[in-house]
């Protein structure tokens, strides 16, 4: 057997189709189905039933072609390693970020990062933790911006920086010294299940048996920040935002926004990347990238005193 084979027996599992898969591999629909024959007579296991159009895959074929796609991302990597030795910069780069981070680190660095590496097609999409630490486990994807620790021993994690939550009431000004056990809930808002900073905001508020939203005869969870945002100052109601969620928000806002007093409760934001990453170079440079715009813009004044633990 050969890589060759493996790409071919994976072409015609993705399209379901000899001819097709013979024309997107550059090679006659003869010449493939030879080769795949050869394969699964060295195995003794028959992974295509090809009386059936469109082309089936076996019972067995299944498992077959679940180990060919690990095994032709591993060759992906080892690839990528002789470019980083030989210091080359090219190729793809797939690069995901939790909702709650990316409206409001992407603009800040993507860009420069890009220009910097011309050579480079990059991926950049949003999803949630959850999804990003699978994604990452099965080298389906090369670098996760998320709230850490996560604590997987088949993961590496890079600190970037540590986020001030700040209090947002749509329904009063600004006050100085929040306490965070003294936080008025009843009109709080949070994010739906699924992300961290939901999880994050119920611990810090210690609301495990708590009824949130007691003073609304609803209950109202965002998909995003946004949409929390505009829920929240149409119904004169509170929320905890991400002090970069604040930057850009207009004078008449930012008078609704509190900061916290010490302790101040913060979340750690970070690089993710599988242990056996070889793009070294690349992580070094997104890293001193994303630290440069970020720290120009968090409160340096404050030294937060509480860790909220993430999903």
């Amino acid at each position: 057997m050969n890589i060759q084979q493996f790409q071919y027996i994976l072409a015609v599992a993705e399209n379901k189709h000899f001819e097709l898969a013979a024309s997107k591999c550059f090679v006659t629909q003869s010449t493939l189905s030879t080769m795949i024959s050869k394969f699964e007579d060295e195995l003794g296991i028959r992974i295509f039933d090809r009386k059936k159009k469109p082309v089936d895959i076996t019972a067995e074929g299944y498992a077959i072609i679940e180990q060919l796609q690990m095994i032709n991302r591993e060759i992906d990597h080892l690839n990528e390693l002789a470019k980083e030795i030989k210091g080359e910069v090219r190729g793809n780069l797939s690069i995901s970020v939790i909702p709650t981070i990316a409206p409001f680190l992407l603009p800040l660095f993507l860009q420069h990062f890009a220009c910097r590496f011309p050579d480079l097609n990059i991926e950049v999409k949003e999803q949630t933790t959850s999804e990003i630490i699978r994604l990452l486990k099965s080298r389906e994807l090369d670098i996760g911006i998320i709230s850490i620790p996560v604590k997987d021993k088949n993961l590496t994690e890079v600190k970037l920086y540590d986020e001030p939550f700040v209090f947002f009431d749509a329904g009063t000004k600004m006050k100085e010294g929040i306490i965070t056990k003294k936080l008025d809930i009843s009109r709080l808002c949070l994010m739906e299940e699924g992300h961290c900073m939901r999880t994050q905001v119920l611990n810090l508020c210690d609301m495990k048996k708590i009824t949130i939203n007691n003073q609304l005869n609803f209950n109202y969870k965002a998909g995003s920040i946004d949409s929390l945002m505009r829920f929240v100052k149409a119904n004169a109601a509170t929320t905890l935002l991400p002090y970069l969620a604040t930057i850009d928000l207009p004078d008449s806002e930012i008078e609704h926004v509190s900061r916290f007093s010490d302790p101040v409760p913060y979340r750690s934001i970070g690089i993710v990347v599988h242990r056996h990453f070889v793009k070294k170079n690349i992580l070094r440079a997104l890293e001193d990238d994303i630290k440069k715009k970020v720290f120009e813009l968090l409160p340096q004044e404050e030294v937060p005193g509480k860790i909220l633990s993430p999903v």
